[in-house]
């Protein structure tokens, strides 16, 4: 039995990092049922997000390979989050004058990895 692996990206997600990377810490290296149920459970912005690439990573892996891949066997293999891109806005203060600020976002990868399904033997009669 081959183990397959998948990936997904979410990219521009209007959460900063660090606080994504929080709940992505809470799923990491567990089986996608799993992290499914902890994500829904979990009282986060930032869960929605992480839960919708985990999701996306899990479909990619049972439908877009060939082999035949065991629900079951499905691991967060890697999952991080890094920095997107910062978008500079200003805001108005007294005086006339503009105080600078920045909409950070973040990006999160999800790879899983899965095992295949072990095909049966036909007996010969």
């Amino acid at each position: 039995m081959a183990t397959q692996f998948a990936r997904a990206y979410e990219k521009g997600i209007d959460s900063q990092p660090r606080k994504t990377s929080i709940v992505a810490s809470l799923v990491r290296d567990r089986y996608v049922a799993d992290a499914v149920v902890i994500l829904e459970n979990t009282p986060r912005r930032a869960a929605k997000a992480v839960l919708k690439a985990v999701e996306s990573a899990n479909a990619n892996l049972l439908n877009n390979t060939k082999a035949t891949i065991d629900p079951k066997t499905v691991r967060i293999s890697r999952i991080s989050v890094t920095s997107g891109t910062r978008m500079r806005r200003y805001k108005p203060a007294s005086r006339g004058r503009a105080l600078p600020f920045e909409k950070i976002s973040s990006n999160i990868f999800v790879e899983v990895a899965g095992e295949e399904k072990a095909k049966k033997k036909e007996e010969k009669k």
